[in-house]
């Protein structure tokens, strides 16, 4: 009778139980210090109970990928529009990919370290596709159109400056004002036109989804050209050299 108590009391586990425990668990300590047995604790298991519903710790990071991709708006287009809503639907479903990944900081790196194709990650990236597609996107088109957008449709793109280092470049570390003073000095000799850009303009404060700069207005303004220019080729009937080639074999 107190085990049929203490079982109520913990609920009934299932997967997507312990898919959300770990991702709530990730948001509190980080993803390093996420394990099978805190993961256990957390639900008031033994951590041997969760290999029931995930065969590991990497089946376990997939599933924490599913649950994320399902926070993410799908921003279909609308079929009132006739196709030509394609670049607005793009623009909602990656911006809301970035806000998924600012509410869960941990998420940009388990999406970088997964090597297996889930059923979940794949069908996003079909779903990105077909907004293209709808949108009246050639094949060939929308192949190096993915291929551009890249990681942006999981709401990141790699680091171009870091700042976390600070003008060093990876010193670590807190330097004394003299100390900065003096790498400042180096790199204004060595590397003008590269501090110039890189100290350019500040950035807001927590809005970075990883390390660097890239802010909410540096990521959006890459996104809005890319899709101005997606929407020029796409309006010139673009055609890639490697398919007119095969055009022409084939004709």
């Amino acid at each position: 009778m107190a085990q049929q108590t203490e079982e109520h009391r913990r609920g009934r586990l299932n997967r997507q139980r312990v898919l959300q425990a770990a991702v709530s668990l990730a948001d509190e300590v980080g993803i390093d210090e996420l394990s099978m047995r805190r993961l256990g604790q957390e639900l008031g298991v033994v951590a041997m109970a969760l290999y029931k519903h995930v065969a590991n710790k990497e089946e376990l990071l997939d599933g924490m990928v599913e649950e994320i991709i399902s926070e993410i708006d799908p921003a279909v287009i609308d079929p009132a529009a006739g196709g030509e809503d394609w670049k607005n639907a793009v623009r909602l479903r990656v911006l809301s990919a970035r806000a998924v990944l600012q509410r869960h900081r941990w998420a940009r790196q388990v999406l970088e370290s997964r090597t297996n194709q889930t059923p979940a990650v794949l069908g996003y990236m079909d779903s990105f596709i077909a907004m293209f597609l709808a949108g009246g996107f050639s094949v060939d088109l929308t192949h190096h159109v993915m291929h551009a957008m890249g990681s942006r449709i999981w709401g990141f793109t790699q680091e171009l400056f870091d700042d976390s280092a600070g003008p060093g470049g990876g010193t670590g570390g807190e330097m004394s004002p003299e100390a900065q003073a003096a790498v400042f000095e180096e790199m204004a000799a060595r590397y003008p036109n590269i501090l110039q850009v890189a100290t350019a303009a500040s950035h807001d404060e927590g809005s970075v989804v990883g390390r660097g700069c890239d802010d909410q207005f540096e990521f959006e303004f890459a996104l809005d050209l890319l899709l101005d220019g997606f929407e020029r080729l796409h309006r010139q009937g673009w055609t890639s050299r490697q398919a007119k080639k095969a055009q022409a074999k084939g004709s």
